[in-house]
């Protein structure tokens, strides 16, 4: 019998210690006071009240600790006049609490937001914001003195007013050194043609909700091209993105899923089947989803895709895919067997690894993330309903639910230990966006969530574990500055872990730009190797573990 397939079987009979984390909410008495507004709060007259809003972290002032972006919505019938909702900036002070910079920074915006990601798109040293928006997005410039600019018009990404912008994501698809961006569309919507729920009627489950997104005209994907000027140029149909279209676009992807070292963008639709643009190189892209085996559930039908994420969580060198849908179905896991097939492939695995044991949650914000630092890529997803009319019905888990952890037993399969952490795991809210950073730079990585009609969460996460971990903040010279798409390879005696800077991603949101490995036991990693969008490889030996290090690009 091969050794791996002993080892799986040594595993799967040997129960794994307890994780030894545990994770406390602190966001109010860290500073994260705003509510978050989207829509009625009890009854949604249109699908644009349902989806909710990204969140972000970003270090935005370069002084190495994540800072918060939290997007805000409004209401059809104008904002609140208390706590007017707009994107809300949080500055990290460095001793667990945040101090609210938005009106100074001048990122005060309200409107219907939907995502964010981060990238350093003029190559100027510092972060920048885009948020995503149905009507006019907006490109945050990170001006270096603690305050950004608008330049979204200037640009030329604001979009139109009826183009509902979802997910997005920065990332360098023709490897010319600087950021490109790529913005999902979900539906094209006019408020004024709209339909009601009663003019349908529109029901789930007897209940009158809003209508669509079925019947209603889907969005048109966009992808722009950095010129190098502060500028982009719309390149969607040049690009053949527009060739995949209507199909209701919401989490954004970006990863290099067959290894060929340029990225491709997966698109988790809604009521459709998920897209997956295959970079051809050439500065084309072709959805292989169908072909590839990552469009459909495992048996053959579209799914209501939310949020998406990628990591190797078998640590075969390949990246995965989660994808959390809608209640009644499950969240999906598809493996990546590129390696077996030659060509683009993925397998769902689902129900042999055991995520598929959940069917009541509707799922968004999802990450790949190694919670005990023991070298092996656990799921973390949050849930919420997208009608409050739910709470008339007792056959439902309600508009808030709980998240759901899925701890990797290092074997292919996953265990739900939500109920072992309990609060405020276990805790209902009605979420949307979440992104993962270790905001007190103590090596565990820490969870922020944002709400509808309520405050955002930030989950603290405490380890008595004691393993070890590592933290890269990679900085491109040849490549973009934020390094975004580099691929990083590390590398202990115990192994060999890989991972991407990643722009967006979850469900509309920005994970921390920093790439971070846990360790296990290990007392110093063996070598680093790092692959730059450029073609540069940099080799890195013998690091300390417990360490936030700097990798400058052609520095060996």
């Amino acid at each position: 019998m091969p050794w791996l397939v002993l080892f799986a079987l040594f595993l799967a009979s040997t129960p794994l210690p307890s994780m030894g984390i545990r994770f406390v909410e602190v966001a109010k008495q860290a500073g994260i006071n705003h509510k978050t507004t989207f829509g009625d709060e009890r009854r949604n007259r249109y699908l644009l009240e349902t989806t909710g809003c990204g969140i972000a972290f970003v270090d935005y002032d370069g002084d190495g600790w994540l800072d918060i972006f939290q997007v805000n919505g409004t209401r059809l019938d104008g904002p609140p006049t208390t706590d007017t909702p707009t994107n809300r900036l949080y500055r990290n002070k460095g001793d667990g609490t945040f101090e609210d910079k938005s009106a100074q920074a001048g990122v005060s915006k309200t409107g219907w937001g939907q995502s964010v990601c981060i990238g350093d798109y003029d190559n100027d040293g510092d972060e920048d914001i885009f948020v995503a928006y149905f009507g006019d997005n907006a490109l945050y410039r990170n001006e270096g003195n603690g305050t950004f600019t608008d330049v979204a018009p200037k640009a030329g990404v604001a979009r139109n007013r009826t183009r509902w912008a979802t997910g997005s994501a920065f990332l360098d698809y023709d490897r010319d050194g600087d950021l490109d961006l790529f913005v999902a569309s979900y539906i094209d919507l006019d408020l004024k043609t709209a339909p009601l729920p009663e003019t349908g009627p529109c029901l789930y489950k007897g209940v009158l909700v809003a209508c669509g997104p079925p019947g209603l005209t889907g969005g048109v994907n966009a992808l722009y091209r950095n010129n190098g000027d502060g500028t982009f140029t719309d390149v969607s149909e040049k690009s053949r993105i527009t060739e995949t279209q209507g199909t209701y676009g919401l989490g954004v992807l970006v990863a290099d899923f067959n290894n060929d070292s340029w990225p491709d963008i997966y698109v988790a639709n809604d009521s459709a089947p998920a897209a997956l643009y295959k970079n051809n190189g050439d500065g084309t892209f072709t959805d292989v989803g169908v072909e590839a085996g990552c469009a459909f559930s495992v048996d053959g039908k579209p799914q209501a895709g939310m949020g998406v994420s990628a990591g190797d969580y078998d640590r075969d060198g390949w990246f995965d895919i989660f994808k959390t849908n809608f209640s009644g179905d499950t969240s999906t896991l598809y493996r990546n067997i590129t390696g077996s097939f030659g060509d683009t492939a993925f397998e769902d695995m689902t129900f042999q690894a055991g995520i598929g044991q959940n069917t009541k949650w509707l799922g968004w914000g999802c990450g790949f993330v190694d919670f005990d630092n023991n070298g092996w890529l656990d799921v973390f997803l949050v849930n919420g309903h997208v009608y409050p009319e739910v709470d008339k019905l007792t056959t439902e888990a309600g508009y808030a639910q709980r998240k759901v952890l899925y701890r990797n037993l290092q074997n292919g399969s996953f265990e739900d230990v939500s109920e072992q952490l309990g609060g405020p795991v276990t805790e209902p809210s009605a979420a949307r966006g979440a992104a993962f950073g270790d905001y007190d730079n103590d090596g565990d990585i820490d969870i922020l969530i944002n709400n509808v009609n309520d405050f955002p969460e930030l989950l603290r996460c405490e380890s008595t574990v004691g393993n070890a971990w590592i933290t890269f903040k990679t900085v491109g010279r040849k490549s973009n500055r934020s390094g975004i798409g580099a691929r990083l390879i590390c590398t202990t005696e115990d192994g060999t872990q890989m991972a991407e800077v990643r722009s967006g991603g979850s469900y509309c949101s920005q994970n921390d730009l920093r790439v971070h490995f846990g360790l296990g036991k290990a007392t110093s990693v063996k070598s680093l190797e790092v692959r730059w969008p450029s073609g540069q490889v940099d080799k890195l030996e013998n690091l300390p573990v417990n360490k936030v290090v700097v990798v400058r690009e052609g520095e060996s």
